[in-house]
């Protein structure tokens, strides 16, 4: 079985910092030997989702795309801002689409069994803490193995530098060990190649 990890970040902005921390986070499972891949939300142009209207006008491209891809990788690693001491509406709604079945997927195939390691960072002291319980209720509650450590990096305006690496030594490393917390996780609950 080969651990296959797509990461993204719940911020829609062009050069979020969160999506940094998530790219950052994703490099080091690079090195690890795993398969990354990256994906910004924005990209995907995901409509508000609308229960009924998607019944109506059918699934929007991007949400096929992220379905394809949570389908075909065994763990995630999401950066989630922080808005009003909760996720992002463009995470959650990311989320939402990704949860209702499309032709004869089972319930929750995008989610049963995957592996989540989470992360955030802010400009305040917290580094976006709160929001991520929220994240770690929703995504357990879908079935998601969700691994313990939650990476809050603050104060995100002095520990990145312009090539969006993280520098500050203490919690690179501990997203080193929140992202070997995935792999391994990951391994032992699918099996090893």
């Amino acid at each position: 079985m080969t651990v296959r990890i797509l990461a993204f970040s719940g911020s829609l902005k062009p050069n979020s910092i969160n999506q940094k921390l998530v790219q950052f986070a994703a490099g080091i499972a690079q090195t690890q030997s795993v398969q990354t891949t990256v994906v910004h939300l924005k990209d995907l142009n995901l409509p508000l989702l609308d229960a009924e209207d998607h019944s109506v006008q059918g699934f929007p491209q991007g949400a096929l795309k992220l379905k394809a891809l949570m389908k075909s990788h065994n763990a995630f690693l999401i950066a989630s801002p922080e808005h009003n001491s909760s996720l992002t509406p463009a995470l959650k709604n990311a989320l939402d689409w990704a949860t209702i079945p499309h032709g004869n997927e089972k319930p929750l195939e995008c989610f049963a069994g995957k592996v989540a390691g989470l992360c955030a960072t802010s400009p305040g002291a917290l580094g976006g803490l709160r929001g991520l319980d929220h994240v770690r209720e929703i995504l357990s509650n879908i079935k998601v193995h969700v691994v313990p450590t939650l990476i809050a990096v603050g104060m995100s305006g002095k520990v990145f530098d312009d090539q969006g690496s993280l520098t500050d030594e203490k919690h690179a490393k501990a997203l080193c060990a929140m992202v070997e917390q995935v792999i391994a996780t990951t391994r032992a609950l699918h099996g090893q190649e």
